[in-house]
């Protein structure tokens, strides 16, 4: 038995250096993982029922671990992965500026934890029970949720609500097509689709990549010929090394103490080629392609990371806040250079 075990471990690790042969998997799912150790010993990362699930190091660390570890061949959920959606489960009925994020993010990521079952687990109904009390009734950002506002891009600005409701709808869109249909739902997902489509022309290109990543599982948010529009406009962005810069999924607002951004980066790049790939682009596909030969090209052999600056301030390089990007680049990279 032993040496049949040897015998699978040397094959998978075989197996793995011939499909991540130009980049280091085990490297990135080292940095992810030191980042939430650090997040979690983090004062300010503490809230009521366990840790913050933020956009930059929780969110993007349940998107990707989980891949990364099917890649690497482990067995079992990192304790991290276990103690942010245990946050997210506690938090769910919390008060509070963030609990349209928190909803969201329950909806989330109760939807991904059974893709395949015809029916709501009791964990995934009580999260969109949830979302769709949560769920704005009237004024501007009807059909939405309250969503942080601190003025800091990408995820944290006026515009952000956009960026949420995308991410419900990809949450409804994982949801069984049973759940979908009952009557007392579609009136939800109408408001939601509605707002989608009454205020996508005003957004950032960043928020339209999430709606764009949304329509590949709930395609009513996104008409074919938007789609194919937005699908254009990503492309024109790209920049001639075959990255994207982050400047370009703007416009953003003016942060005079944030450090010049130019050419590509490692987030934009990330998370335009995951997004691409789940809109259905082929791995053949020359815009796809070089994305990703950039991103191999760019992650860092001594860290595991892809580098990124905040979009809003200079940070000190031994701060928690001078990696937020970065966790989020090398999340989105993962994701992208795991779906060749």
């Amino acid at each position: 038995m032993q040496k049949i075990a040897l015998w699978t471990a040397l094959m998978a690790a075989f197996a793995l250096e011939g499909f991540c042969a130009d980049w280091n998997p085990q490297l990135a799912a080292d940095y992810l993982d030191s980042r939430q150790k650090e997040w979690f010993a983090w004062p300010r990362a503490t809230v009521e029922g366990g840790v913050c699930v933020s956009c930059h190091t929780g969110v993007t660390y349940l998107l990707a671990r989980p891949l990364l570890r099917q890649a690497l061949g482990e067995s079992q959920p990192t304790t991290y992965e276990k103690g942010l959606l245990e946050g997210i489960h506690a938090q769910a009925e919390t008060e509070g500026n963030r609990q349209g994020a928190e909803a969201v993010f329950a909806a989330l990521f109760f939807s991904l934890r059974n893709p395949n079952s015809k029916t709501l687990s009791a964990d995934a109904k009580r999260a969109f029970d949830r979302l769709w009390s949560l769920q704005i009734r009237e004024g501007k950002d009807r059909g939405a949720w309250k969503w942080p506002n601190a003025n800091h891009d990408p995820w944290s600005t006026p515009d952000a609500p956009f960026y949420g409701a995308s991410l419900a709808a990809l949450a409804v869109g994982n949801a069984p097509a049973e759940y979908r249909e009952r009557p007392e739902i579609q009136g939800r997902i109408t408001a939601l689709t509605d707002y989608l489509e009454r205020e996508q022309a005003t957004q950032p290109l960043h928020n339209r990549l999430a709606l764009l990543w949304a329509s590949s599982k709930l395609p009513v948010v996104l008409s074919t010929p938007l789609r194919q529009a937005l699908l254009d406009e990503i492309l024109r962005a790209q920049q001639p090394d075959g990255g994207w810069a982050i400047a370009s999924l703007g416009p953003w607002r003016p942060h005079p103490d944030a450090p010049p951004s130019n050419g590509s980066n490692g987030y934009a790049t990330g998370y335009v080629a995951f997004i691409l790939q789940q809109a259905g682009m082929g791995h053949s596909d020359k815009p796809l392609a070089r994305a990703l030969d950039w991103l191999t090209a760019h992650q860092d052999h001594q860290s595991g990371a892809w580098p990124a600056d905040s979009l809003n301030s200079r940070h000190e390089p031994d701060s928690m806040q001078f990696r937020f990007m970065q966790d989020a680049a090398t999340a989105f990279a993962s994701l992208a250079l795991l779906g060749k």
